[in-house]
């Protein structure tokens, strides 16, 4: 078994329960050990009182524990948005966002500290890609963030990373945090997003469990996404929807685009007509984000006038659009925003045109 199956917050309920029989107990004791941890925050084995004190002696003994993440700092918008600086077990440091709308909790975690994808909007890619998180370092940022604040509603895979390069911790995560024994969190409420990585986007088609796909396109022409996302020179647009045609073909789900708006870029009419011809025949809707300025990065953000002829020109085309407006700014929790805080490179013009 593998080093990281010693911690007993990153394997799933299935997982526990072969874990339980290994050391010759009753496969009914892994519901304690996921509930103690998911639903009570256990930090300790010792913690697990429903485990005699033999067998959690035992589990320690083996070298199993309980992982966790430290809260550095927590920040809090007057819009009700709040963002945590977690550190991992390395040193290493990530950032999750709580977003507020109503009575619904969405929290937006990370799956990689740093990232590798280098979107020219995107100040984590200034950090570079450090390492994979584990499928326990992810579904912690919702067990912190929901004893901190309630019932976590909606999970986002949209935080700091590509969730598709860490395909495996990523699904790992998902079924943890859908498991009913622990956060039951509904699948329809959990969501991945690509920014364009067709390889997970089919490998996802394939799994028995699915939570929703949500796509960083962030423009209609190859020309223009290539500068904005250097992954459409790996992936060109024609790729990833023919990936996303047959994600749909095997799963007959919808998919969400999102498309971060950004002044004389990517948000004229001809760039909104352009996009309802790409998407004219896929089941989809759009969300348009207001893009959030950062020092690390001179792109504007669009108007408020242009966002909304963009937006009626995907509606007149039958395509569902929303709006995304600006939430986190004043504390760098908003779309692109994450790992402002932790750069100390000087800004560098990266705009596309």
């Amino acid at each position: 078994m593998a080093v990281m199956d010693k911690d007993l917050k990153n394997n799933t309920f299935r997982e526990l329960e072969n874990i339980v029989e290994n050391f010759g107990q009753k496969k009914y004791l892994a519901k304690y050990i996921f509930t103690f941890i998911h639903c009570k925050g256990a930090v300790d084995i010792s913690d697990i009182s429903q485990l005699s004190k033999v067998f959690r002696t035992e589990l320690a003994k083996q070298g199993y524990y309980i992982s966790g993440l430290k809260t550095v700092r927590t920040l809090a918008d007057t819009d009700g948005t709040k963002k945590y600086l977690f550190e991992l077990g390395d040193g290493n440091r990530i950032e999750t966002v709580l977003l507020l709308d109503g009575d619904r909790k969405t929290l937006c975690v990370s799956t990689q500290a740093g990232c590798s994808m280098d979107c020219a909007f995107c100040a984590t890619a200034k950090l570079k890609f450090q390492r994979n998180l584990t499928a326990a370092e992810i579904a912690d940022q919702v067990n912190v963030a929901e004893a901190d604040n309630g019932k976590i509603n909606n999970v986002v895979y949209m935080g700091m990373g590509e969730p598709m390069l860490n395909y495996e911790a990523v699904l790992k995560s998902v079924r943890i945090l859908n498991n009913p024994q622990g956060k039951n969190i509904g699948i329809r409420h959990l969501t991945i997003s690509t920014c364009g990585e067709t390889k997970g986007i089919r490998k996802l088609a394939e799994e028995d469990v699915r939570p929703r796909l949500a796509i960083s396109l962030n423009a209609p022409i190859d020309s223009l996404r290539s500068k904005i996302m250097p992954i459409n020179k790996k992936y060109p647009i024609a790729a990833l929807l023919d990936a996303v045609k047959d994600y749909q073909i095997k799963t007959a789900e919808r998919v969400t685009f999102e498309y971060v708006l950004m002044k004389d870029t990517n948000d004229s009419s001809l760039h909104a007509q352009m996009l309802a011809k790409l998407l004219r025949y896929v089941k989809c809707n759009v969300n348009l984000i207001e893009y959030n300025p950062h020092p690390y990065c001179l792109f504007e953000a669009s108007d408020r006038v242009a966002i909304k002829r963009f937006k009626q020109t995907l509606e007149d085309a039958g395509i569902e659009t929303i709006i995304r407006f600006k939430k986190g700014r004043k504390i760098k929790a908003a779309c692109g925003q994450l790992g402002a805080d932790m750069i100390e490179n000087k800004p560098q013009d990266k705009r596309g045109s």
